[in-house]
């Protein structure tokens, strides 16, 4: 007999944040013809709920849903911060970035809330863009929440003269020296190791790939007229930026890479070519996401991780609004800054103006490159058909 894998059933609920540790959990037991011996146990674990005064409904087991070959993205919302929970078909996972320290667990409880609807029960790998505090800071909450098996950086902090950041990359040291976890220091070109999915990285501690991506290549014309930056010396120039690819599915976020270094990876030459999903860089603030990017990659949608009062620029959001091919921008937040005039609708926001409720957005996708995204707070979704 093949081996049966365990899956679970698990209720969604419309935010993460209520979705409590009690929630229901229906284990069942998935293959094409099940045994006789396995219904009979199944009856009577039935049974002998039904006898303790419960009520399970044949509507529950009506809804339950093969395993399917999804890729699932959870853009969990950490206030201005990033996680983004991927999780594979194969059940591998890999987390980008952690949020803030503090607020009493919020930013850790959300991403655990987001592993338990995603049904698992650790986070096999997680990726520290770069040292900034809304990025590595939940660290330590974190893995007092989920266990972790392998972090992922750039290697170690270079902004030695800023606190927060010094004192974030130092508790996230303090995690490391434990020796309860594997730490991979990723550079550009390098093939990290999370089964169902590709994951190559684009950047790394100020370091680009030097070789083009398949579908790159070619010389980018909306280079011409991008005003040119000076140098970041910060962290944020050092991001451990990646390219996601699921099938024919490509996914891009290149945590808060600034517009320099967009400049120097997509000029004169695109080093990228066309992505279907881009995971707005820093958070939509105006030092990142140059023309000479957006543009060029030509997405089908991006989705952008801002607070309400951090990112959301309005330059960024007038660049992403009018990038070619772009279908819908989705935000995490509602932007004071970009007001009504410049957010995108109100149908793609997870949290309107003035709201904390953690609502989160979840991306599906397919290796034929069809996904869709839900906006948990409406419970809504779009499809988006795979490209011919």
């Amino acid at each position: 007999m093949q081996e049966m894998r365990q899956v679970q059933v698990i209720i969604r609920m419309v935010s993460i944040d209520h979705f409590e540790s009690d929630d229901v959990v229906l284990p069942h037991r998935e293959e094409e013809d099940m045994t006789r011996g396995f219904a009979r146990r199944l009856a009577g674990a039935v049974g002998a709920v039904v006898a303790m005064g419960c009520f399970v409904t044949a509507n529950v087991w009506a809804q339950t849903k093969p395993v399917t070959e999804k890729l699932r993205v959870y853009m969990v919302d950490v206030e201005g911060g990033q996680a983004t929970l991927f999780v594979t078909p194969a059940g591998q996972s890999l987390l980008i970035d952690t949020g803030w320290p503090g607020h009493e667990y919020r930013d850790a409880d959300r991403i655990a809330a987001a592993a338990k609807l995603a049904g698992i029960k650790k986070i096999d790998y997680v990726l520290i863009t770069h040292f900034h505090v809304d990025h590595v800071g939940g660290v330590p909450q974190l893995v007092e929440r989920i266990p972790v098996g392998t972090f992922i950086d750039h290697g170690p902090n270079r902004e030695l003269d800023i606190a927060d950041t010094a004192r974030g990359y130092a508790a996230y040291e303090k995690i490391l020296d434990s020796g309860k976890y594997k730490h991979i220091v990723a550079k550009p070109g390098d093939i990290l190791p999370v089964a169902g999915m590709q994951v190559t990285t684009i950047s790394a501690d100020g370091k680009l790939i030097d070789k083009a991506m398949p579908g790159g290549g070619q010389a980018n014309p909306f280079c011409k007229g991008v005003e040119i930056r000076p140098a970041d010396v910060s962290e944020n120039g050092r991001s451990l930026g990646v390219l996601v690819s699921f099938g024919k599915l490509r996914l891009l976020d290149l945590g808060d890479l600034t517009w320099d270094k967009e400049m120097e990876l997509m000029c004169p030459t695109d080093k990228l070519g066309h992505v279907d999903v881009y995971l707005v860089s820093h958070h939509g603030w105006y030092q990142s996401s140059s023309p000479a990017l957006v543009d060029a990659i030509h997405a089908r949608v991006a989705l952008m991780n801002n607070g309400e009062k951090k990112g959301g620029s309005t330059p960024t959001l007038e660049t992403i609004a009018k990038a070619p091919g772009l279908e819908t921008l989705w935000q995490l937040h509602y932007s004071a800054e970009g007001g009504d005039e410049h957010n995108t609708s109100a149908e793609f926001i997870a949290n309107l103006q003035g709201t904390d409720a953690g609502h989160y957005l979840e991306l599906i996708g397919d290796k034929d490159g069809s996904f869709e995204v839900l906006n948990s707070r409406t419970n809504a979704t779009k499809h988006y058909a795979a490209l011919q």
